[in-house]
């Protein structure tokens, strides 16, 4: 999909028949076109009123089209101190030919941003597209491209180093890892039923020396130095800030919805993700040690299925096993081994970028299913232990290695939930932010869905305001569902009321929509991440 600006001037003279329309508002336009609603792709009109423009007379057709909008000087609104509003690119921006993909698309939608007064951008680095054949053998020139095109639009980037692979997006990890998993399947994560998951590797393999004699931890390490020395030159002036990745989709957790019916996502609280050989051998002798050797045999045998309701005859129910001595024996070792992976991968990586001036992130999930109740069991599979502080000692971790740490779903409403769930995004996310405000620990906050709606938008300018720690909010992500008319249009608004920007930005009436001049690319495949 091919994005394309234009704007329209009050200049006299000015003929737009050629483009199958006409225009004679007075008022400037950002026009961003589209097809369908699977391509990204842009329909929405961004209005100021008195922004000079001078415009670029050029061929308008699909193969020759570019930006001509242009300011007469470069001075642009600065957002005010307060929160800084990212945007997250494409999933998929750099393909693992190391080419970007659509590029003018995104250099399009880079200026539309911009134009906004959006602080900067997000954008995921793959392990599997940088380290792809071999091991130590990297390839950074998609994404040094892309880095260089952000520099040039005025942005700010955040980078994710991304250790995971996504089935959604058709990322593998590496062809050397998956190779190695072949005949060492148990650098994957796997379930009662021995189902692997192959996007991100085992806790259990941190300090195990089975990559050709490296650890899990060596590798990460590797990866990391490659890219802080081959994107050293944008470091503190581009780059600003960096997330390193600590599990499935980058969150610090365990794979537990891995097989999930999609049907049912929620309705479960997911399966304990401990029955790889490394991990279950760690258990064995963690029993023997405390001198319950049968403990060490296996997890436990009454937790519930992926898309069991979990309070009903299971673990979790009241008075259930989760409250015995063998349940806190268990649970304590499980969340011990994702603390130990958070501490192991934050110190290497604070180690590592301790001499660049860019802010270190972690991301934490957001696992609100049955948060009302007292077992915690969807966030105790994942690894959060249900004691009273379980998630103090992570965010102590964060504090030691001066790590923001990100948070999603500050669009959620507890309202929103199904009541069979006893959800609570909002209890959750406050439990969360508080234990970080005692600690000193910086927040970074995201949404978990693309909102579209004014509530959503009003959810997260609600967590945004008053003392609450928020310094940089990132929105995800750019696609065809953020640049839709109604998503975009109410995104706008929101930015104006978050950073007070003065842009005198019009929200678009309905009867206006007629004037709208629609430009469809050649390429309608940029898909919304």
């Amino acid at each position: 999909m091919e994005m394309s600006l234009i704007a329209s001037s009050p200049a006299a003279g000015r003929d737009f028949s050629r483009l199958g329309s006409h225009n004679n508002n007075n008022n400037p336009m950002i026009i961003l076109s589209s097809s369908t609603k699977s391509q990204m792709g842009f329909r929405q009109i961004i209005r100021r009123r008195s922004f000079p423009l001078r415009i670029t007379a050029q061929s308008l057709s699909d193969s020759q089209f570019q930006p001509v909008a242009q300011t007469e000087d470069n001075t642009k609104s600065k957002p005010k101190d307060g929160v800084k509003l990212y945007v997250g690119l494409p999933m998929n921006s750099v393909s693992d030919c190391h080419t970007i993909n659509h590029s003018r698309a995104i250099s399009a939608g880079l200026r539309a941003l911009k134009l906004l007064g959006i602080e900067g951008v997000e954008l995921p680095i793959w392990w599997g597209v940088a380290e792809k054949e071999s091991m130590g053998k990297y390839n950074w020139s998609g994404y040094l491209t892309l880095v260089d095109m952000i520099q040039k639009a005025g942005l700010k980037l955040h980078v994710s180093l991304c250790f995971h692979g996504s089935k959604h997006e058709n990322i593998p990890l590496p062809k050397w890892v998956s190779e190695i998993g072949e005949s060492e399947p148990d650098i994957f994560f796997a379930d009662r039923s021995g189902k692997r998951y192959k996007e991100c590797l085992s806790f259990g393999v941190d300090d195990l020396p089975v990559f050709n004699g490296k650890t899990a931890i060596n590798i990460y390490q590797g990866f990391i130095e490659s890219f802080k020395n081959s994107f050293s030159s944008f470091m503190g002036s581009t780059i600003t800030g960096i997330t390193i990745g600590m599990g499935p989709d980058g969150e610090l957790r365990y794979p537990s919805h891995q097989d999930q019916n999609e049907s049912k996502i929620g309705l479960g609280a997911g399966e304990f993700q401990c029955y790889d050989k490394n991990m279950m051998n760690d258990l064995k002798k963690h029993a023997e040690n405390h001198g319950n050797p049968n403990w060490g045999l296996s997890g436990p045998h009454d937790a519930p299925n992926y898309n069991q309701q979990p309070i009903t005859n299971t673990f979790f129910k009241e008075d259930g096993s989760w409250e015995t001595p063998y349940g806190d024996f268990f649970l304590s070792w499980y969340s011990t081994q994702l603390t130990s992976h958070a501490d192991k991968i934050l110190s290497m990586a604070a180690s590592s970028f301790r001499d660049t001036p860019v802010t270190l992130s972690g991301k934490l999930p957001l696992i609100h299913s049955w948060y009302r109740t007292r077992s915690h069991p969807a966030e105790v599979a994942a690894g959060f232990y249900n004691n009273v502080n379980r998630y103090e000692e992570i965010i102590k971790l964060f504090c030691k290695n001066s790590c923001r740490m990100i948070l999603p779903g500050m669009d959620l409403l507890d309202e929103q939930q199904p009541n069979e769930l006893c959800s609570s995004p909002e209890m959750l996310l406050q439990e969360i932010k508080d234990g970080c405000r005692r600690n000193g620990v910086e927040i970074c906050g995201q949404n978990l869905e693309i909102v579209g709606t004014c509530e959503g938008f009003e959810q997260i300018k609600k967590n945004l305001e008053g003392e609450n720690g928020i310094e940089v909010f990132v929105y995800q992500r750019m696609g065809a569902e953020f640049f839709s008319p109604e998503n975009f249009r109410l995104f706008t608004v929101f930015v104006r009321r978050i950073k007070d920007l003065e842009l005198g930005l019009d929200d678009l009436a309905e009867n206006e929509r007629e004037n709208v001049v629609y430009v469809h690319g050649k390429n309608p495949r940029l898909q919304a991440a």
